[in-house]
Order: C-alpha cells, then sequence, then structure tokens
C-alpha cells in the first residue's frame, strides 16, 4: 500500500515518517542544510520486519537477498511549502491512502486545506490525519485543533477518518497510528490483485545512474505488470516520438523482485541504445508499446474548487498536473462557457506539448502562474474528433463514455451513436483508451446486440439496429440509382455516400460496403457498386464501337490516348466519343481517371498496385508524385491526373507532398 503525507509545512511530516519507518526521506543536500522538505521522498516499512534496501532503492545504499515481496507500506513523503506543491502533485498521483499531517500547535494552516482540496480531486478516499508536536502544546489544545481538523474534513472524500494525536520526536500516539496503517495495509494487499489487468504503464517521477547498474527510472505503477526481460517504450512527455526500452532488472517496493504490478512502486533498470539519463525527465512515462499514443487534447470530467472565487472561464490558460506531469495548456469548456465554483462539466484539455493520458486518469488544474489549484478531474476520451466538440450528440456520447466499466460503457455508447449523427465505435480505438487486454476487448466483441465491422483504423461496432438502418439505406439508394439509370453499373463510394441522408462517415459507408460486398449483399465491379440483381445493357452500336475502342485502349495499357486521340484514329466526333466513353464508365467498362482521359479497370488496377508497392516500401515517409511516375514511367501529367484520381477514389491519402495509403486496392477496385 502506497501512502502519501499531506500538509503544511513544519507540521513534521517527514519526522512522522522517519518516527515510523527509520528512515530520512529528506535526501537531497539543501533539504538536510535548511531542514525543509524540497522535493518528494520514500520509504518502505514491511508489516512484519523492516527491510534492508538496495542499491538503486529509493532508500538507501544497503543489500539484502532476494525475496517476493509481500505487505510492505510504501511511503511518500511530500513537501509542504506552497512553492513546492508541484513536487507534492507528483508525489501523490497515484497513491492508496492519505496522511494529513497537522501541528497541534498551528492547526489547519493555508496548505492543509490545498492539500486535502487536491486528494479530494484526485479521489483519494481512504485516509486518516496526525496531530503531531502534541509535546509541545496543552492537552486542551489538541482538542480544540482535532475539532477544528473534523469541521474542515466534514464536506470532503476523509470525512469521518481517524484522528491520532501524536509526536513523532518523542513517540507518543505512535504505536495506534502504526497499527492502523498496518490494518489498512492488510485490508489493502486483499484487493490488490484487480489493478493488474491492463498494459503496463509507470509514472516516472525520478531518474539516476547506479555504476555497474545503468540507468534507473522510478515511479508509481498505474495498470499492468512488468518483469526482467520485457521490452517497453520511454515517452517522454512533450514528444510524439517514443524511445525502446528492455527491463534490466527491477526492484517492488523497494525489494529486488522479477515482477512489478499496479499498485506499487518500482525502481527500473533500463537500458537501450538511445538511453540515457539527459533523456528522462519527471512527468515521462514507461510503459507497454500498444498504450504509448500521446495527445495534445482530450476530453473530461472537471470539477472547480468551492473555495475558487470566480467561475472557471472558458479558454482559460492553466497548468495541468497528470501523474507526475506538468505541461501548460488552456481548458475548453463544453456546452456552457465556464464551470461555477462547486460544480463540475465536460470540458476538452487542448495542451501546448503531447503528454500520455488514458481514460480515468485523475488531474489537477492550477492557475496560469501555478500559484492556486482551481480545479481537478478525470479523463474520458483521450482521443476526441477534431470537430464538433461542443455538439450535443457529442456531448451525449461523452457522457455514455463516463461509464466505468468497459461492457456497460460499450453499450451506452452504441445507443448514443444510435440517436446522434455518430458513426458507431471504434474498437481499437475504445480498446487503447481504456488500457484493455487482448482478452478483454475479445469479450467485448463478443456482445450481444451489436455488429462488429472490419476496418482499416480500427474496427467498428454497431448496434444491430443501427446496422439495419445502414445497410437498408445503402440498399434503398442502389435500388434508386439503377432506377434511373439502368445502363450504368453503379455509383461509385463517394457518389453512394451523397446519396445517402445523413451521410455517414467515410470509414464507416468503407466498413459497410465491405462486409456487404462479403456477404454479397452487393457487388463491386471496378469502382462501381451495384445491387446483385441488377446488369446493365448497352445498345448494339454502343457494343459494336466498344470493340473498336477496347483494342486502342488495350494498346495503350496504362496510358491510355485522350479523348480527343480516340476520336481522331476513329474519325469520329471528340464530343461524341466523349459521351460514349461516360457511358462506358457509368457501366463499369472504363474509369473516368481525368476528364479526357479514360483507362480501363486492369489498367487502374495495375497502377494502384504501384501505389501498394511503394507505400509498403515507405510506409511512415509515402511517396511523391515523382517517384510514382519514374516508376511506371507515364509522364508527370498523366501521374498527376492518376494520383488525384487515387486520392478522390479513396486509394490515397495526400499530405503535403507525399501520399499514403488509405485503403488496400482491393477494396477500392475490387480484385484482379
Amino acid at each position: 500500500m502506497i501512502i502519501a503525507t499531506a500538509g503544511h509545512v513544519d507540521h513534521g511530516k517527514t519526522t512522522l515518517v522517519r518516527a515510523l519507518t527509520g528512515v530520512d526521506t529528506d535526501r537531497l543536500p539543501e533539504e538536510k542544510k535548511r531542514g525543509l522538505t524540497i522535493d518528494i521522498g520514500f520509504a518502505y516499512q514491511d508489516v512484519a520486519t523492516a527491510p534492508a534496501p538496495d542499491i538503486g532503492s529509493e532508500a538507501g545504499p544497503k543489500s539484502e537477498p532476494k525475496s517476493e515481496p509481500g505487505i510492505v507500506m510504501g511511503f511518500v513523503d511530500v513537501p509542504g511549502h506552497e512553492r513546492f506543491v508541484k513536487n507534492m502533485l507528483a508525489g501523490v498521483a497515484s497513491i492508496d491512502f492519505a496522511l494529513l499531517v497537522v501541528a497541534a500547535d498551528d492547526g489547519v494552516m493555508p496548505q492543509t486545506e490545498e492539500h486535502l482540496a487536491i486528494l479530494g480531486l484526485l479521489g483519494i478516499q481512504q485516509g486518516a490525519v496526525a496531530i503531531t508536536k502534541i509535546d509541545r502544546v496543552a492537552p486542551e489544545r489538541v482538542q480544540e485543533v482535532m475539532k477544528e481538523v473534523n469541521a474542515l474534513l466534514a464536506a470532503t472524500p476523509l470525512a469521518g477518518c481517524p484522528l491520532f494525536p501524536v509526536s513523532g520526536e518523542v513517540g507518543t500516539g505512535m504505536a495506534e497510528l502504526k497499527q492502523h496503517l498496518i490494518a489498512a495495509a492488510r485490508r489493502h494487499a486483499e484487493r490488490a490483485d484487480a489493478g493488474a489487468q491492463g498494459h503496463f504503464r509507470l509514472s516516472i517521477d525520478r531518474a539516476f545512474t547506479v555504476p555497474g547498474a545503468g540507468l534507473i527510472v522510478t515511479g508509481a505503477v498505474f495498470s499492468g505488470q512488468v518483469a526482467v526481460g520485457d521490452r517497453l517504450i520511454l515517452a517522454c512527455h512533450g514528444k510524439t516520438q517514443g524511445i525502446e526500452a528492455r527491463v534490466r532488472g527491477l526492484r517492488a517496493l523497494d525489494r529486488e523482485a522479477d515482477l512489478g504490478r499496479a499498485g506499487q512502486r518500482c525502481a527500473i533498470n533500463i537500458a537501450g541504445a538511445d538511453l540515457h539519463q539527459s533523456v528522462v525527465s519527471r512527468g515521462d512515462w514507461l510503459l507497454a508499446a500498444p498504450v504509448h499514443a500521446p495527445v495534445r487534447k482530450f476530453d473530461a470530467r472537471v470539477r472547480v474548487l468551492e473555495s475558487e472565487a470566480r467561475p472557471l472561464a472558458h479558454w482559460t490558460p492553466v497548468h495541468l498536473h497528470l501523474a507526475a506531469a506538468d505541461i501548460t495548456g488552456r481548458i475548453a469548456v463544453l456546452g456552457e462557457r465556464r464551470i461555477m465554483p462547486g460544480e463540475d462539466a465536460l470540458a476538452q484539455l487542448v495542451l501546448d506539448a503531447p503528454i500520455g493520458a488514458l481514460f480515468g486518469d485523475r488531474f489537477i488544474l492550477r492557475d496560469q502562474s501555478a500559484q492556486r489549484t482551481l480545479a481537478g478531474g478525470v479523463v474520458i476520451d483521450p482521443f476526441p474528433p477534431n470537430r464538433g466538440r461542443a455538439r450535443p450528440e457529442r456531448l451525449a456520447m461523452l457522457r455514455a463514455m463516463e461509464t466505468e466499466a468497459a461492457g456497460p460503457a460499450l453499450t451506452d455508447m452504441l445507443a448514443a451513436a444510435d440517436q446522434g449523427a455518430n458513426n458507431g465505435v471504434n474498437l481499437s480505438q475504445f480498446a487503447l483508451a481504456r488500457n484493455l487486454a487482448d482478452l478483454e476487448l475479445a469479450n467485448l466483441r463478443q456482445m450481444e446486440g451489436q455488429i462488429v465491422l472490419a476496418a482499416n483504423d480500427g474496427d467498428l461496432a454497431l448496434s444491430l439496429e443501427h446496422w439495419q438502418q445502414v445497410e437498408q439505406a445503402i440498399l434503398t439508394a442502389l435500388a434508386a440509382w439503377h432506377e434511373k439509370q439502368p445502363e450504368a453499373v453503379g455509383p461509385n463510394d463517394n457518389a453512394l455516400r451523397r446519396a445517402l441522408t445523413p451521410p455517414p462517415a467515410p470509414a464507416l459507408l468503407a466498413a459497410a460496403i465491405a462486409h456487404m460486398v462479403a456477404q454479397r449483399t452487393i457487388i463491386r465491379d471496378g469502382i462501381s457498386l451495384r445491387l446483385p440483381t441488377h446488369s446493365p445493357r448497352p445498345s448494339d452500336s454502343d457494343l459494336a464501337l466498344w470493340k473498336e475502342v477496347a483494342l486502342i485502349l488495350e494498346e495503350g495499357g496504362i496510358r491510355p490516348p485522350r479523348v480527343r486521340e480516340l476520336a481522331e484514329e476513329l474519325k469520329m466526333d471528340p464530343k461524341r466519343m466523349e459521351a460514349f466513353l461516360k457511358r462506358c464508365a457509368r457501366q463499369g467498362r472504363l474509369m473516368a481517371v481525368a476528364p479526357n482521359r479514360f483507362f480501363p479497370p486492369a489498367a487502374v488496377r495495375e497502377l494502384a498496385d504501384v501505389v501498394e508497392r511503394l507505400c509498403a516500401a515507405a510506409p511512415e515517409e509515402g511517396f511523391t508524385a515523382a517517384t510514382f511516375k519514374n516508376d511506371t514511367g507515364i509522364g508527370r501529367n498523366v501521374a498527376i491526373e492518376v494520383l488525384e484520381f487515387f486520392d478522390t477514389s479513396g486509394l490515397t491519402r495526400r499530405q503535403g507532398n507525399v501520399r499514403h495509403l488509405r485503403r488496400p486496392a482491393a477494396a477500392v477496385f475490387g480484385d484482379n
């Protein structure tokens, strides 16, 4: 069990921890010199016997035989001075139990109140209060302070927690406090195994080098477990690119161990080609690769402290403290433009640099100058859409996302998607946001009342009712198209989307089409879509002309002649030739790559295969028009026309001067 102290400066927090564990948590020379805690310190106490820490431990340079950790109390001693609240926040980011410390001579002070408010915003519900320095005051003063503290706690999650009058210097009352903490640790140990689910995440609050061992990072494990030999990612906050790391050794709760898990503090010896102490800082994450997904914004539920004099206004600049990180940004209040003191609301945090955040992570907001705690909250969606963050349907989806358990949350989100203009639930994104293990995701995919559609950017889940509406809309649109244009094969994907009201998201439509094609509910002919019962029939004159045109186009290969060149060779009016080629395109015989150039489907597919090959060779960098031109030899102007056609067809996505593959060629143009 991890216990953090809290309270005003010089109220005896460090003395109290030393009396409980025998460890002086003030490790910095300046702390020793000034007698003032500046940074977080650590101490550990075995419930049965006191441990002897090893080299690389957080508490000191001793050694012990390797053993499996049992019931251990880990203490995080935080600074109480107002100038070091940032460090205090790093220490209490992931704790199980709060030990509020109030000196009997001073009573409740400003940092007592701020620390208590922070604990409440972080959702800490287990705790106790130590009334310290009772040897310096009369018994009546102790009783007075205890009443003052009880009144302070009354409106907080720690209301009713026990108070222990103690003296860390002379030992009065320490046995009772220690026994209470031991009992709490034993109760916590009985429930601790449930926290090891999900992928591994450790919030780094210290990094140092040990001779003969190398780089050590320490911090609280938020989720999952880690073992010696595991390969992880060092995610530096403020950066999107992670650094690969291998676990060489670890200590869990200051014991040498083979395994560390959620709820523990761990010191991990990591190694990697690009790893050294200078690249690691407080606020970084050490985590499993599947959950390395830094974000610049996230949606959350934010609660403003009741003690605030003014509402928290939309677009207020803030300091965000999440885990051990401190990063600046702004708060966008969703719905109303402000949050009143003592109230909560949905909001989006827009940050100045990337940060690691997942569903359920709690955070604190302080003012722009980092002098005052304003609010706190919990992450709901770390991957919000780029637009429409305050639309009613988006707010309804966020409220559904707040459901804590994954299964009921998915059910609520599917229902919210049915009611709004949303387009299903991306299961891969859902699993990442909630840090779900593969088995948990597999179970969600089997839930009744839904259908899962395969998609490139993460499979989409829809309620059966929603899916039936989408499927029927597609069938109805195709039937109407065939009735209006019986000579044509059918619309392409984009034309079909425009025919639907409201038009579904491109990702949903692509997944729906792929599913319906696989089920033979609809047929893909080249770039066109049709019902199985529809068969376009050209006129006899068009069939005769097609035989001549097909021979010429076949000779042209992947660089067919332009409309005017075809007309000249067959001695036809160019406008008549253009009208004929357009009819062939509607029938699926040709594809209108440009207004003056029509390609046979086989030629388009050959060029699409080239695109797939270029993207496979450089998946991150993409490819340029010049690369495509040189590879195909079709000339610059034709290459640009083809690539623009691929962009509109959904095969490629252009970003500046390069292109990336959006969907496989077979999904866009059918199989060869």
